[in-house]
């Protein structure tokens, strides 16, 4: 929120004006990880020098940061991951790889979860470190998709040297800290589904009006109006299930009220789901139109599939969800 302690619903707010102005959401997401996930988790856990060091750079989008905590083996279940970090007295050398890391390609730093102690159970002995992406031993390969785009990556850490100033929170408790940054960051893909939610509904709702059959526009066909009511509805019904997850988020932070786990998940898994389901009737509204380039409900419908994934499957939520509920 800027800086001026404002409830985080109100950046909530902001995106969707400038959604509405037509600013590409690609500049608001530049910094996405460390604005929706490096700043909060410096903000609760970090030092004074780490905050003032890392912080307004990172809301500048003058250093671009991204996030690694998954590997190859070791994906949904965090905890079991390999990339060691070895204490060598004045810092840490770590070894091992990291994958799916977006803008890790662009990164001048990056959030690190690495295992410093083997021998005690596997969630207690992780550790949080922030590590100069340009440190050498580092190495970003990028992993091409399916549509010749390559915002994803692997890391390699090969004898990479890590400052002990580097290290974020107490050592061996990475896991937990790990945890309420991901909590951080389900809100802020949260948002970004709806705001790709709300942009497939507008554009079915522009292209039905325009579209004619019959002598009149397809909007005024039952069908196609009950589909366009029913987008409404559900965003709307997301929309306030992604305020109330913010404001969990503010009562963590400002009066030591428990985590916001629970709504950070219920507002990312139907969030998730919204978009996914509008974008799929926003085609289908567009018939042929839909799985076409020239217009933006087939890039909608690409991105909505993205959010169901990252920051922890919709699976993974649920199991998340229901655990919290015991």
């Amino acid at each position: 929120t800027g800086g001026l302690d404002l409830n985080p619903k109100f950046q909530l707010m902001i995106n969707e004006t400038l959604r509405k102005e037509g600013i590409s959401i690609n500049n608001r997401i530049a910094n996405i990880l460390g604005i929706g996930m490096g700043a909060p988790t410096i903000s609760e856990y970090g030092t004074e020098e780490q905050k003032n060091k890392y912080l307004r750079p990172m809301f500048a989008a003058e250093e671009i940061w991204c996030q690694m905590f998954s590997e190859p083996g070791s994906g949904s279940d965090l905890a079991s991951l390999s990339t060691k970090a070895v204490d060598d007295g004045d810092g840490y050398i770590v070894n091992g790889q990291k994958v799916w890391t977006t803008l890790g390609h662009l990164a001048k730093w990056g959030l690190l979860v690495a295992r410093t102690d083997p021998n005690v159970p596997k969630h207690r002995g992780l550790t949080f470190f922030i590590v100069d992406m340009e440190s050498e031993g580092v190495e970003v390969r990028p992993l091409r998709q399916i549509t010749g785009e390559a915002e994803f990556n692997e890391v390699y850490f090969t004898d990479v040297k890590i400052p002990k100033e580097n290290v974020l929170g107490e050592v061996g408790k990475g896991f937990a800290i790990a945890m309420n940054a991901l909590d951080n960051s389900r809100i802020g893909i949260a948002a970004q589904a709806l705001g790709i939610a709300q942009g497939a509904y507008e554009a079915a709702l522009k292209y039905s009006k325009e579209r004619e059959t019959f002598g009149k526009p397809i909007a005024a066909h039952q069908s196609i109006s009950n589909y366009l009511a029913d987008m409404a509805l559900r965003i709307d019904a997301a929309r306030l299930q992604v305020y109330k997850a913010a404001w969990a988020k503010q009562q963590h932070y400002e009066n030591e009220a428990p985590r916001h786990t629970l709504e950070a998940s219920f507002a990312k898994l139907n969030a998730g789901d919204t978009a996914m389901w509008v974008s799929e009737r926003a085609i289908q509204v567009l018939g042929g139109y839909g799985y076409t380039k020239e217009f933006p409900v087939e890039r909608f419908f690409r991105d909505a599939k993205i959010t169901q994934i990252y920051e922890g499957t919709q699976e993974v939520q649920r199991i998340v969800i229901s655990r919290s509920l015991i």
